[in-house]
């Protein structure tokens, strides 16, 4: 299997599982709802874009940009 290229905003690498969190408000497309700063989201799921990541958050299934992520 391939190595992970995915990184996080810090350059930390980012691992299927992992738990992060946002480093920036972010208002979510097709709903009313934003995901606060400081937001742990937890077990990640990679895509095959290295610069995405799939998760759920309060329910919904998202998928945010790495660039936005921290690791926990």
């Amino acid at each position: 299997m391939e190595t992970s290229n995915v990184k996080g905003s810090n350059g930390n690498t980012l691992n299927e599982g992992d738990s992060v969190s946002l480093i920036k408000s972010l208002k979510v497309k097709g709903s009313t709802t934003t995901l606060k700063q400081g937001t742990t989201i937890k077990k990640i799921r990679l895509t095959d874009n290295d610069e995405e990541v799939d998760c759920k958050v309060d329910g919904m299934s998202v998928v945010l940009k790495t660039c936005f992520l921290k690791k926990k």
